[in-house]
């Protein structure tokens, strides 16, 4: 099967192309990993994968969705991620990566299982957030401020300064949040970025902070590394991004040096005319694989290996990404190896399990 073979980014081999997704935890001590951390990243190493994304982690305290989020802006976040990075190494060969990412309006927000989709109050410890229009993500919601120039070299600092730390941990792969309706996708979105700056108004000037921060990235970046960033292809919003949109932004990506890029799609309301089905961000990855040179990741409820490669096969991704599944079926890539006679590895103490 061609969604099992190696496959060669930059200087670094996947043993496959399955990918395990980045998926917020809301678990962190102080913005650091937590005992949850190694328990649940310590069983997805196991999983079979040929790279695991850790969750979004925030470049700065103000970028951090929740106050539970992961955060890499100083020396106390980087020695605690060391520790983490050293211990996930002796686990297995899956690849490792961090993505970056700054939440913008979408921020101050409520832990999910304590309050869905809510704003954080100020007397629970809610923060000002910022945005690139004092537009707010939904009523009930407050209103963000609206970044000045001042603001937004800010941001590209603090994207800077975490790239840093992260090339310093040796991760193998960094991944750019530019998507899910944070900070860079409200800069590319029309529905949340009214600016009449150069930042604002047409792709170009949507595009422009995006582009900034991938370029200052790319210089810091090892070539031997992946680099990557997850991209809105649709808002599922009338006049907001489109897949025409995303196109351009990935062309400038592989322009810049990207090595790929992941598809997705809404995320910058609340509520959008998204229809979840079975595999349903595949035909955006498609487009973007039918109009770019650069490698294709694609995700959201893809169904199975079957399905995986099937994806591959036709061409419509190079790199087929899991979240959900790996947690709900811990195992479930380990088996379809083992089936397919793939390569393996299982821990001593668990080999006569299978």
């Amino acid at each position: 099967m061609k969604i099992l073979k190696k496959i060669r980014i930059s200087k670094v081999s996947l043993d496959n192309r399955i990918c395990i997704a980045p998926m917020c935890q809301y678990s962190s001590n102080n913005g650091n990993p937590s005992k949850w951390h190694y328990d649940h990243l310590g069983s997805l190493m196991k999983a079979g994968a040929g790279l695991l994304l850790i969750e979004s982690t925030a470049v700065s305290k103000n970028g951090r969705i929740s106050k539970k989020d992961l955060t890499l802006c100083n020396n106390n976040n980087f020695r605690k991620f060391k520790k983490l990075i050293n211990y996930l190494k002796k686990i297995s060969n899956t690849k490792i990566g961090i993505q970056l990412s700054h939440a913008g309006r979408k921020g101050s927000s409520e832990i999910p299982w304590i309050r869905s989709n809510k704003p954080i109050l100020k007397k629970r410890g809610g923060w000002k957030t910022i945005a690139p229009s004092s537009i707010r993500r939904d009523k009930h919601w407050p209103y963000p401020k609206e970044m000045n120039i001042q603001d937004i070299k800010k941001i590209k600092k603090n994207f800077i300064a975490s790239s840093i730390l992260s090339k310093k941990l040796g991760f193998d792969c960094l991944e750019l949040h530019m998507a899910h309706g944070y900070l860079l996708h409200q800069f590319f979105s029309p529905i949340s970025n009214l600016r009449n700056d150069k930042f604002g108004g047409n792709i170009e000037n949507r595009c422009r902070l995006l582009i900034d921060i991938a370029k200052e990235v790319r210089k810091i970046w090892p070539n031997n590394k992946i680099l990557g960033a997850r991209i809105n292809g649709y808002d599922w919003l009338k006049d907001g991004s489109t897949i025409k949109d995303c196109i351009y932004l990935s062309k400038q990506l592989k322009k810049i040096g990207f090595h790929y890029v992941c598809i997705t799609s809404g995320g910058i309301v609340p509520k959008t005319s998204v229809k979840f089905k079975k595999g349903y961000q595949v035909f955006l990855a498609k487009k973007i694989k039918q109009n770019s040179t650069i490698i294709v990741k694609t995700t959201g409820m893809i169904e199975d290996l079957k399905h995986a490669e099937k994806i591959v096969k036709s061409k419509k991704a190079d790199l087929v990404s899991f979240g959900r599944k790996f947690v709900n079926s811990p195992n479930w890539l380990i088996k379809e190896l083992i089936l397919k006679k793939g390569k393996v590895e299982i821990p001593n103490q668990y080999k006569r399990c299978f």
